[in-house]
């Protein structure tokens, strides 16, 4: 019975010190990468923004993807954009700085929902939608419940169909339990992301080297807080069920756009995500030797893709 205490006791101190640990690690998260803008209410939880450039000139929306933040795109494309467009900038709903009351609103329909109250709430017109791997998938979504918020979508790196083989480097978000999210999130997570950051970096970029600067300037630091862990996971699960649906509904798309990829992309496959999409009105378009994380690596070719699709008639 002894060493079974002096067991249980050890266990639970582990589970202390890892506890602590995280704590420690988001709180220098949010000191290296503090809010960045404002944040506007939405039914369901709030959403983080930065906006610049004329505000009478056309509106461009930016969504980023899985597990990431809105600094993917402030970290080059935003500055190359600014001068011609009114341009807004998110944290996805449950990213970032941006907040879920609960994590079933990680479906792409409420994600999609959330993001049509905030262009309600800032009295947008139709806007320019960029999605970003995820925020591809989200754009669709919004395309297709809220058509008249879409005049045209620029989709990089796109996920757009179900996607049974989970890149290994998601595959410790596939939690189920809301419960063990927050288990993991608020102990072994934060302390292995961490541990295999450069590993993980350079599956994401792949075939490219990645950025030097991502942890700070494009704000991946902040994927060491807890709360970061619990939506990344709730994102991903709830993909396996919403993306079979959205899939099937791509006939009722009206909204014009295009696809933009990289031939080398290690995360989702151009030939799976990327081609299929012009049965369905869509343009594609390839780089060849690029990988996934184009808005940082190739942002001048992502700027003159978003402005090619921009010029589209509305739909």
């Amino acid at each position: 019975m002894t060493y079974l205490v002096a067991a249980i006791l050890i266990v639970l101190a582990i589970v202390v010190l890892l506890f602590l640990y995280t704590r420690k690690l988001a709180s220098d998260a949010v000191r290296a990468v503090p809010q960045a803008g404002q944040v506007q209410p939405v039914n369901g939880g709030t959403i983080h923004y930065v906006e610049m450039g004329p505000q009478d000139a056309p509106t461009i929306i930016l969504i980023h993807g899985l597990a990431g933040q809105l600094q993917h795109y402030t970290y080059a494309m935003t500055d190359l954009l600014k001068d011609d467009f009114h341009v807004i900038v998110i944290d996805r709903p449950g990213s970032g700085y941006s907040e879920r009351a609960q994590d079933d609103l990680a479906a792409l329909p409420e994600q999609a929902r959330m993001v049509a109250d905030f262009m309600n709430a800032k009295k947008l017109e139709k806007s320019v939608v960029v999605g970003h791997s995820l925020g591809g998938a989200l754009t669709l979504a919004l395309a297709l419940d809220y058509p008249d918020k879409v005049s045209s979508m620029a989709l990089i790196a796109p996920l757009t169909q179900v996607q049974e083989d989970v890149p290994d480097i998601f595959k410790g978000l596939e939690l189920r339990s809301p419960l063990m999210r927050r288990i993991v999130g608020n102990t072994i997570a934060a302390p292995m992301g961490k541990a295999t950051a450069d590993k993980v970096l350079t599956f994401a970029f792949a075939p490219e080297k990645p950025v030097s600067d991502f942890m700070i300037r494009a704000a991946a630091i902040l994927g060491l807080r807890p709360v970061a862990f619990v939506g990344a996971s709730s994102d991903m699960v709830m993909l396996q069920d919403a993306m079979p649906i959205q899939a099937a509904r791509y006939g009722e798309l009206k909204v014009p756009g295009g696809v933009l990829y990289g031939d080398g992309d290690t995360i989702l496959n151009h030939e799976k995500h990327g081609k299929p999409m012009t049965a369905f009105g869509l343009t594609y378009e390839e780089m060849a030797g690029r990988g996934h994380m184009l808005p940082m690596t190739a942002p001048q070719e992502c700027v003159d893709f978003v402005r090619r699709m921009a010029a589209l008639p509305s739909g």
